[in-house]
């Protein structure tokens, strides 16, 4: 869906790292300056302890979504973060929310 509204997106399960544990998929970002988009608190806490300025995550903090949820919040969020997340970022997505942290996390 976010490839169909022009955004440039690839799905884990799209490249064979489904199963890959979250370093993999944080190199692979920092590798292809991606934008990493989870569900999973651990990106965060991985950047922060690795003191990394790349890649930037978006964190989403809202249950049950369905793709087409997500999509539309993503292309809702993506422009309003978008000079944050070239720099470096780790955004959290909340309900009526959209926390953004600048990396590398402090301690």
């Amino acid at each position: 869906m976010l490839r169909q509204a022009g955004m440039d997106a690839v799905h884990v399960g799209e490249i064979g790292l489904s199963a890959a544990d979250d370093t993999t998929i944080l190199q692979l970002g920092r590798e292809q300056t991606y934008v990493v988009v989870t569900l999973d608190a651990d990106f965060h806490s991985l950047l922060a302890l690795a003191g990394a300025t790349t890649p930037s995550v978006i964190r989403i903090r809202l249950e049950g979504l369905r793709g087409e949820e997500l999509s539309s919040l993503l292309q809702t969020v993506l422009p309003q973060c978008e000079a944050d997340l070239r720099l470096g970022a780790a955004v959290t997505v909340q309900v009526g929310r959209i926390r953004i942290r600048h990396l590398p996390l402090g301690p």
